[in-house]
């Protein structure tokens, strides 16, 4: 199993249908964006920002503020995100942007926060050799030295089959510390800022990690064992809404692509090395 890895994003995919996580990380598909996906990367940027500043300017006008010199930055640097944006009014997208940083002065006080780190990559390899890795949002460290993992939605809140799946995520995120740090964290908190704020939390213990360990075990097994028969199934709902791959999608009509031939070894090497990059700028990003 050596270089196998999972995030948990990728074990999301996967579980909510397995011919998207093949498209999206075996045949690395391209994909566009959308108006609401690009809203969430501009808030969770500016969410990250404002820890820059001392808690006292911490305020929703600071927030405000920095709202649309980041959306310029954003513009600049991403083809992607200059694509979206010529198709919004952008006045009134960008009101909506400002609506879901005010949610986030509702639920939460960041002139009473420090965070540990922000956007922390971590990681740990399992008993089985599998590795899991994700970005964590904001890890949160409490005087005695506890963990609180959050990470912000910008979406609606979902439904109980859907928060399940996101609180799943956040498991696996605790899973990981736990593994690499052996702290449990104390508190999972989901932070959904769509059209109403809410905030999801859950307090793991180590009987709920050992069951998400088996579980994402478990999962892999089901994943190598589609990329040895070649069969990923869709699995149609929800998440056709905004899935970019229904052209090649049999349960819309689409024709199913071939499946691609294994990277090369030069391939495998120029992704272990961007990977080793994103690890490096998110740390130093994160302890700033």
């Amino acid at each position: 199993m050596a270089g196998a890895a999972l995030s948990p994003s990728r074990a999301g995919d996967f579980l909510s249908c397995a011919l998207l996580y093949r498209y999206r990380t075996i045949d690395r598909l391209p994909e566009s964006s959308s108006p609401d996906a690009v809203r969430g990367t501009l808030v969770h940027q500016v969410l990250e920002d404002i820890f820059d500043r001392p808690p006292a300017e911490r305020t929703p006008a600071t927030a405000h503020a920095l709202l649309e010199p980041t959306w310029a930055a954003l513009q600049e640097r991403s083809q992607r995100t200059r694509e979206v944006a010529a198709t919004l009014d952008e006045p009134a997208w960008l009101a909506s942007a400002h609506e879901v940083l005010d949610r986030w002065f509702e639920l939460e006080d960041p002139t009473r926060l420090e965070p540990a780190e922000r956007e922390a990559h971590v990681e740990a390899r399992l008993a089985n050799g599998l590795t899991v890795r994700g970005i964590i949002d904001r890890l949160d460290r409490a005087p005695d030295g506890a963990l609180r993992v959050v990470d912000y939605k910008t979406g609606s809140s979902p439904t109980e089959g859907y928060e399940l799946r996101a609180l799943l995520q956040l498991r696996i995120y605790a899973l990981i510390l736990w593994r690499s740090r052996g702290v449990v964290p104390r508190m999972l908190q989901l932070v959904y800022l769509g059209s109403t704020s809410e905030m999801v939390r859950y307090a793991p213990d180590e009987a709920d990690l050992l069951a998400t360990e088996r579980k994402v075990e478990a999962l892999w097994a089901a994943i190598e064992e589609a990329r040895r028969t070649g069969t990923f199934e869709p699995s149609p709902g929800r998440q056709c809404d905004w899935c970019s791959f229904k052209e090649h999608c049999p349960a819309w009509g689409g024709e199913l692509l071939p499946m691609p031939a294994p990277p090369s070894r030069w391939t495998r090497l120029r992704r272990a090395m961007r990977r080793r990059w994103r690890r490096v700028r998110h740390r130093s990003r994160g302890l700033r």
